[in-house]
């Protein structure tokens, strides 16, 4: 028990040093690093979402980009309608994509493989069209998404972009710690059990299906909060703001960090976030097309997928320890 404790105290000592140095080099690079930093933020909770339900419970989801949505709406609603504070909204999110998570995850718990993965890709996909048939939600323009400026106590040259970012990085850090000490409790090693050993885990008495809800659940919540953060960044949220290429993007980001553990998590949201960066490089160096230009981006992640599927199908943290262990 002593022993757990130092190791709970380490864990947190380090996500607080981290956080000490990430403030510390938001004010060592330029806006657009630091607009990049903010989202590399959400992604890692986005990508997190997908490492909780398909690398612990088994679950596969292509349309976690429906969850962001849902996330991003409740959000913005609660923020433009009740003036509530930043954390407020983001408590909102999480609530209200948990709640269509736990929906989604009752009919999810009767369905596998190829049967789940098409009902989450068909949420994302009909989710545009569903809406704008509601005035509420904006339309085809979508909702204002306005946090307000930074805190005069920050001074002047404290910049929005900055402000982002801030919150951003503490938002991924406490989900991280959250998801860390779950996923390391009875929860994660009943989720690993239902996902390696269905049948000896049901005989062992855990109810397979109300886990499986538990999981999705806690997964939307998750995806939620990265959708109200990706909102806040944007300071907008509309249909296309959660386009489906999203939800195919963090699916490579999950597979490139390794959909088994949170270690590489890191890994795929700074590449997710490089991408459409090298993909410009490239298409100046060859003299693409604009056509060209605005798929080259799409492409990569495509190929991406393919190759990490390939050659580190476990991501590459995981395949490191692999040898270590050999």
């Amino acid at each position: 028990m002593h022993k757990l404790k130092a190791t709970n105290a380490t864990r947190l000592l380090g996500f607080i040093l981290l956080g000490l140095f990430l403030f510390y080099l938001s004010n060592t690079v330029d806006e657009l690093r630091v607009y990049q930093g903010a989202t590399v933020a959400m992604y890692v909770i986005a990508i997190s979402s997908i490492i909780l339900l398909t690398g612990y419970s088994g679950q596969v989801s292509l349309g976690h980009g429906a969850l962001l949505a849902i996330g991003g709406y409740g959000a913005a609603l609660v923020r433009n309608n009740f003036n509530a504070p930043i954390w407020i909204a983001f408590i909102a999110a999480i609530l209200l994509a948990a709640f269509w998570g736990a929906l989604l995850g009752a009919t999810a718990a009767r369905l596998s493989g190829p049967y789940l993965a098409g009902t989450t890709l068909a949420l994302a996909v009909g989710l545009p069209s569903i809406a704008n048939q509601f005035k509420f939600l904006g339309g085809e323009q979508g909702l204002i998404f306005d946090i307000g400026l930074p805190p005069a106590w920050l001074g002047q040259t404290f910049s929005q972009y900055k402000w982002f970012f801030w919150i951003a990085a503490l938002t991924a850090l406490i989900a991280m710690w959250w998801l860390q000490n779950l996923l390391r409790s009875g929860y994660g090693r009943t989720w690993r059990a239902v996902r390696t050993q269905s049948v000896a885990a049901e005989l062992a008495g855990i109810n397979i299906a109300r886990s499986k809800i538990l999981a999705f659940t806690l997964s939307a919540g998750l995806a939620g909060l990265a959708g109200a953060v990706l909102s806040m960044t944007i300071s907008t949220v509309s249909p296309g703001a959660f386009p489906l290429s999203l939800s195919f993007a963090l699916a490579t980001g999950a597979v490139l960090s390794g959909v088994t553990t949170l270690g590489g998590v890191i890994i795929g949201s700074v590449t997710l976030v490089a991408i459409p960066e090298i993909a410009d490089v490239v298409a100046h160096q060859v003299g693409a097309s604009e056509n060209a230009t605005t798929n080259l981006p799409g492409l990569m992640v495509s190929g991406l997928l393919i190759v990490a599927v390939l050659f580190v199908p476990n991501g590459p943290v995981e395949q490191l320890k692999k040898k270590r262990s050999k």
